[in-house]
């Protein structure tokens, strides 16, 4: 700005009034810019001259686009008068007096430091010390200020100080320099070292144009890894602020605007000169952060010099804080509770290169992706390469083996601490790109190792990159980069210039000709080592072999394991009772460990058989320690039988899971009692669909259930093929229609209740369950295939000469053993008399025969409901006699006696 003087006062004033400001900024020798107190936002400033005194105009540069303008340098002394009232005055109070006011608003008064006019007169001193010349046409004698100034510029002259020194002054104009022609061979040979630097503006809160010394750079530096709101330029040429922008500039010029400071002038990128700016009471780019007057922005986090953790824990602190710009924040794990945010769980399973499956303290398995990764992925040419070949990913993209390797050795089952830091939601299917499932994303730790960073550092994984807006990311984002930044510096992994590694895998999992070709090389070899790829069923697994480089899938010899549901030709197979336990026993003791197996034989499909050991733990005999499996007769002949014979007949006398319906047969003697001839024990095949609370049950008719599938595929291929309009069906109570269960089957139900469209009561006529589902799940029944074509096929039953606990929790475990002992499983059942919603029935175990109601007797778990019909009084006594063994035994209910007499009613029971 050009300097300003006021011409002398020709007359005598009227006693101007005192007011009082904060100096902002120092314009030139006789200039400064006066601002108020801040209240709610940037305070009011203004200009105020110096009257009655002249300094020398600073330089200014040549107006951009007019190339006839030349730069102005300094007048003599300019400089030094500006920096003599800038160090003096500089964020300190000042008082003033404005003397005259011109038309065009500029005012010239009197300035002095200090609250009142005792304090130094600003005019007074730039005079003394020869830095500024007094206006002396026109001073009238009587005014006592000229007079002074008058008489301090003629000691000034004495002595030669400043203006009035010998030599012109000519040594005290500055060589600005406004350009440098290569910044970034400049910044480069700074070497990072701290650059002495006056602010001489501030253009938003993160970007200043300094002058940089004692070399009179005067550049514009941008602040790294900071951005602030900032001042948008309309089309008319007139700035609109970004919310927070003016309250953002304010913050940052009060605390630099003139102060002397060091910068560190860290790289420049597309000729922007970033740099970090060091005042004696703390570093900006911190405080912009911590007050909410910045963001962290990625591309220039990398450069910053002073540690990029600061920066996120100041940015991280004004989130949670919900200052100035993030006052609308809600962070991406608010809605977690603690427990949820952080945990320590054992991994079970690695997905592939950026997820896993770990196990919590409670026994909930939870799949967790490593936040802001991603894993080795190929690209659409290659993969479409070879059309013909099946497509596996763990094999056939470059290092995602060596990812999932690294992850596996570093991981299986071991305990890492998980602190999540985003859910990603599910997003649907693009025109490119697959649907995804909501994601869990988190950083994992081991030992103190962050595994992303590792990973990636390896170059084994890559980082996403986000829209600076995005917050959805890695808590440890700064260090991912630096550890992408060190791979690709090192050439690791995906950014090696080698070729890339090739995984040439046979499948030879039933393929029987190839088994056999590698069945007697594998016998011949006794132990081999294996890595467990996948668990099929508790004994079914699907091992890769590294050394033959093959995948083959393995069967454990010597037990018999329940087995899991599977698809069959015929249906689907239904799961046997404990399989889903057998198998997760199996995966938590080797899924993706390191065994060794034994391999003895191999089945018709190409199946190998034998032995599996991992860590000296047989995994057969494992199974049948835990009542998971039995001993099958094919064991032996091995060496391991007596072992396997050992383990099971414990858990047999304990009657431990698989071995729960097991039944000794007795040493002495049983008076077997014989049926009248009136009671007909006419047992038939059914199959047990579902167990109600009440202790109700439906079943299934076996003959018929052949018709029930056929109705089944028929009816789904026909939805398939006309898929109904979702919400085109208005349900009403009563209705027979189709509904879509958990599993995404449709299946033949009955509106029982219509609470809202949302919340729809059905009844599936052929299983027995209920469920309340949305309207939108629910179709017209199609009429090919409703009950007159096929009846339902669930009906339901009681159990005959039971009496019901009314307890709850007495009711839950007999419940709980009915579930266990006959849900899913074939049965015998036998009509014994009519109910009064449902005939009363008999049912025996489909392999045993033995009487289910009868054992729940007998374990003390409920009583008998008497009888009085004659022709049903010898089984009635039966089960009277095996209630009074209990109640002597004291089992279960009968824990406390015979509660029946006087306290039956507050025991919960009734007689």
């Amino acid at each position: 700005m050009a300097s300003v003087s006021a011409p002398a006062q020709t007359g005598p004033s009227p006693a101007a009034s005192l007011q009082r400001g904060i100096v902002k900024m120092v314009l030139s020798g006789c200039a400064i810019i006066v601002r108020g107190q801040p209240r709610g936002g940037p305070p009011p400033e203004r200009q105020i001259n110096l009257s009655n005194i002249r300094a020398g105009a600073m330089a200014r540069r040549a107006a951009q686009g007019q190339p006839d303008t030349k730069d102005t340098p300094d007048e003599p002394w300019a400089f030094q008068a500006r920096e003599f009232l800038r160090k003096k005055l500089i964020g300190k109070e000042v008082c003033f007096t404005v003397e005259i006011k011109t038309a065009l608003g500029r005012e010239y008064g009197m300035v002095y430091l200090g609250r009142d006019t005792t304090g130094e007169n600003i005019a007074d001193s730039l005079v003394n010390e020869g830095l500024a010349t007094v206006r002396r046409e026109g001073i009238r004698g009587n005014n006592p200020d000229q007079a002074r100034l008058c008489e301090l510029e003629d000691q000034a002259k004495a002595s030669k100080k400043g203006l009035w020194s010998e030599g012109g002054g000519t040594n005290t104009i500055r060589d600005i320099k406004y350009i440098i022609e290569n910044p970034r061979n400049f910044i480069d040979s700074l070497h990072q070292r701290p650059v002495n630097a006056i602010i001489e503006h501030v253009r938003d809160g993160s970007v200043v144009r300094a002058l940089l010394l004692p070399d009179y750079y005067l550049v514009t530096v941008m602040l790294s890894g900071v951005k602030c709101p900032t001042f948008k330029r309309e089309a008319d040429g007139a700035e609109s602020p970004e919310p927070f922008a003016a309250e953002a500039k304010f913050f940052t010029e009060s605390r630099l605007l003139q102060r002397d400071v060091q910068i560190i002038l860290e790289s420049c990128p597309n000729q922007i000169i970033l740099g970090t700016i060091l005042h004696p009471n703390g570093n900006i780019t911190e405080l912009l952060l911590k007050e909410g007057f910045a963001r962290c922005v990625d591309w220039s986090m990398a450069v910053y010099t002073q540690g990029a953790e600061k920066l996120r824990a100041a940015e991280r602190s004004a989130k949670e804080r919900k200052v100035r710009i993030w006052k609308d924040y809600v962070a991406p794990t608010a809605n977690l509770d603690q427990k949820d945010r952080q945990f320590v769980a054992k991994v079970m399973q690695v997905v592939n290169a950026d997820a896993m499956v770990v196990k919590l303290n409670s026994g909930e398995l939870k799949t967790i992706h490593l936040s802001s990764i991603r894993p080795p992925r190929i690209e659409g040419e290659e993969k479409n390469k070879d059309k013909d070949k099946r497509f596996r990913p763990l094999y056939d993209i470059p290092y995602m083996f060596e990812a999932r390797e690294f992850l596996r050795k570093k991981l299986i089952g071991k305990k890492v601490n998980v602190t999540v830091d985003y859910i990603r939601a599910a997003t649907g299917p693009g025109e490119s790109t697959p649907a995804f499932s909501e994601r869990t994303c988190a950083t994992v730790t081991i030992g103190g190792i962050n595994i992303a960073e590792a990973l990636v550092s390896k170059g084994l994984a890559t980082i996403i990159r986000y829209r600076q807006d995005d917050d959805q990311r890695s808590s440890h984002y700064d260090e991912l980069l630096a550890a992408e930044a060190r791979a690709i510096k090192n050439g690791k992994g995906l950014h090696s210039k080698k070729e890339v590694p090739i995984h040439r895998v046979a499948d030879i999992s039933g393929e029987t000709q190839k088994a056999k070709q590698f069945l007697p090389f594998l016998q011949r070899a006794g132990r081999s080592e294996a890595v467990v790829e996948y668990v099929f069923s508790g004994s079914r697994l699907k091992l890769y072999m590294p050394k033959e480089t093959c995948l083959i899938t393995f069967l454990l010899a010597g037990i018999e394991c329940p087995r899991s549901s599977r698809n069959m030709p015929g249906g689907i197979q239904v799961a046997e009772p404990f399989s889903d336990e057998a198998m997760l026993f199996t995966k938590e003791l080797v899924l993706q460990r390191e065994v060794e197996v034994e391999v003895e034989s191999m089945d018709k499909a190409g199946n190998f058989i034998g032995w599996l050991h991992i860590e000296g733990v047989n995994l057969s005999v494992a199974l049948v320690e835990n009542a998971l499996s039995k001993v099958h007769f094919t064991a032996e002949r091995s060496a391991y039988y007596k072992t396997l014979v050992s383990a099971e007949e414990p858990c047999r006398q304990r009657k431990e899971k698989i071995w729960a319906n097991y039944e000794e047969k007795p040493v002495e003697e049983v008076v077997h009692v014989t049926e009248e001839k009136e009671r007909v024990a006419n047992y038939r095949a059914v199959y047990v669909t579902e167990i109600c609370d009440t202790l109700h049950f439906y079943t299934q008719d076996v003959e018929t259930g052949a018709q029930l599938e056929s109705l089944m595929e028929t009816m789904r291929a026909e939805i398939a093929a006309q898929p109904p309009v979702e919400g085109s069906y208005a349900p009403r109570r009563g209705d027979i229609c189709i509904a879509k269960f958990a599993d995404g089957e449709w299946y033949r139900a009955k509106v029982e209740k219509v609470e809202s469209p949302a919340k729809v009561h059905v009844f599936y006529i052929d299983y027995g369950n209920r469920e309340v589902v949305s309207s939108t799940r629910l179709a017209a029944m199609p009429p090919a295939f409703g009950t007159r074509i096929l009846p339902a096929q669930a009906t339901e039953h009681a159990f005959a000469f039971i009496q019901v606990p009314q307890d709850e929790d007495a009711r839950a475990d007999v419940v709980d053993c009915i579930v266990r002992d006959i849900q899913n499983s074939q049965c015998l059942m036998n009509v014994e008399y009519s109910g009064v919603t449902c005939p009363h029935v008999t049912i025996q175990f489909g392999d045993t025969k033995d009487d289910v109601g009868l054992g729940l007797v007998k374990e003390g778990l409920v009583m008998v409901d008497v009888r009085k019909e004659k022709h049903l009084q010898k089984i009635v006594t039966e089960y009277l006699n095996s209630q009074e063994s209990a109640k002597s035994a004291r089992l279960n209910i009968w824990r406390y006696g015979d509660f029946r007499a006087d306290d039956a009613d507050e025991f919960g029971y009734r007689r």
